[in-house]
């Protein structure tokens, strides 16, 4: 699918910049958009657009909808809709952060950089609990199939509707459970990657397998890791 962007289904890259924007008050964003398209090919830069510019734009997208918030016993998870977000991948941090710098400027007169989150691949794509992330990722034909839209026409065909979550592991914590209860926790053994036939319901792989959404889907995971104040001003 030529309208794909490549960087959706390449490996995960040995670094990588997030960059998030917020619309600049009645400003006009398709100038600093079509700068934006000239400069980020989507392989090294993916652009993921959020509904606030499609408003401003008078656009809608079917199925697109902001990030539902949760909150239980002892946590919460925010809704924190982004207007643009930017992927930057890569093996260098300083090209890295130069690339972002460039997308800055040329987006400046109608975005603002709200954050700026580096990120890196560990090992051969481990969260930082040891354990393989995105093992059930489809691959090839079927890695498209669940990543990009398809029969709805131009301009939206070979599209992809993405969510992007940062999330904070109490590593202290988890490392002090024994190997049993780490497998449990997320459902695989560490040491072979093998998911368990009994897994608790509490299991991360129960809580992401695709029967567990109605109509089955598949949850694509592109994870990379990130270390540092989420609430630091971005670089």
């Amino acid at each position: 699918m030529k309208t794909l962007q490549p960087g959706v289904l390449a490996p995960v890259p040995a670094a990588a910049r997030y960059l998030s924007f917020s619309l600049r008050p009645r400003a006009n964003p398709r100038r600093p958009l079509t700068a934006l398209a000239g400069l980020a090919e989507g392989e090294s830069c993916v652009v993921g657009i959020g509904e606030s510019v499609l408003r401003v734009l008078g656009s809608t997208v079917e199925g697109m909808r902001p990030f539902p918030s949760y909150a239980g016993a002892g946590f919460e998870v925010p809704s924190t809709p982004a207007a643009l977000g930017c992927w930057l991948r890569g093996s260098d941090r300083g090209a890295l952060l130069h690339q972002g710098r460039g997308l800055e400027a040329a987006l400046r007169p109608g975005f603002v950089l709200e954050h700026a989150i580096d990120a890196f691949r560990y090992g051969k794509g481990m969260d930082l609990t040891g354990y393989e992330d995105g093992t059930e990722n489809p691959r090839g034909s079927k890695a498209v199939l669940a990543a990009a839209v398809d029969g709805r026409g131009a301009g939206l065909d070979g599209s992809t509707f993405v969510a992007v979550q940062q999330w904070v592991h109490d590593l202290d914590r988890f490392q002090s459970m024994d190997s049993r209860e780490q497998d449990n926790a997320m459902g695989r053994r560490k040491r072979d990657n093998v998911e368990l036939l009994r897994a608790p319901a509490s299991a991360h792989v129960k809580r992401t397998a695709q029967e567990s959404f109605n109509p089955e889907a598949f949850v694509l995971r592109r994870s990379m890791l990130w270390v540092g104040d989420p609430s630091v001003p971005p670089a």
